[in-house]
């Protein structure tokens, strides 16, 4: 299951790319110190949800942006407006953070959705559980906004015992919104996160 950390060359061209620089170089040195690496291959699409389960410890987040910077995937994630205040703000942003207004006339994810329209290329990253700790069933909100944009749901899975992050296959939605969920999570059955599987 070991992997390696891809070099931008061998990143899909359709695949959203941060520009190189520094904090490339740097977080890719911390991952390779720490033995995390890749297995599998990114899709060549520029527009899809990434799922990343299990998520049971703050490390996920960490180790996520360390090779989403590392390898130079522009991938975003949703936040709720209050972070994005002070100097967070900035850093988040430049993340690939998207502050969400909770209160606004539009949803979440018609929110979500629309970014998909209004953009040619745009990768959104979600936690499906929603929380560290365990849960009996997913939020259905990454599914809501990868079928109302008309996009697959790409599976990542976290997984400590040989620090690798496993890419999965994309995944179509259907209009069986749980037998595309079950399908997502069978994929993760082999996988353990820091505390505990999915």
């Amino acid at each position: 299951m070991k992997g390696r950390l891809f070099t931008p060359a061998q990143l899909p061209a359709r695949m959203p790319h941060l520009r190189d620089g520094w904090q490339r170089r740097t977080c890719r040195g911390v991952l390779l110190l720490c033995g995390w690496s890749l297995a599998g291959e990114f899709p060549d699409t520029s527009k899809l949800v990434l799922i990343a389960a299990p998520h049971s410890s703050w490390w996920d987040g960490v180790w996520g942006l360390l090779i989403k910077v590392a390898i130079g995937a522009d991938v975003h994630f949703m936040a709720k407006q209050e972070l994005f205040r002070g100097p967070m703000g900035g850093l988040l942003r430049r993340l690939g953070g998207m502050a969400i207004d909770r209160g606004a006339a539009k949803g979440v994810v018609e929110q979500m959705a629309d970014q998909f329209r209004q953009r040619d290329a745009f990768w959104l990253g979600i936690a499906p559980e929603g929380t560290r700790k365990p849960v009996m069933r997913w939020k259905s909100g990454f599914w809501h906004i990868a079928h109302d944009a008309g996009v697959p749901v790409f599976p990542v899975a976290f997984h400590y015992p040989d620090k690798t992050i496993q890419l999965g296959p994309l995944v179509d939605t259907s209009d069986n919104m749980d037998a595309d969920i079950a399908r997502l999570r069978a994929f993760y059955a082999p996988f353990k996160g820091k505390h505990r599987d999915v």
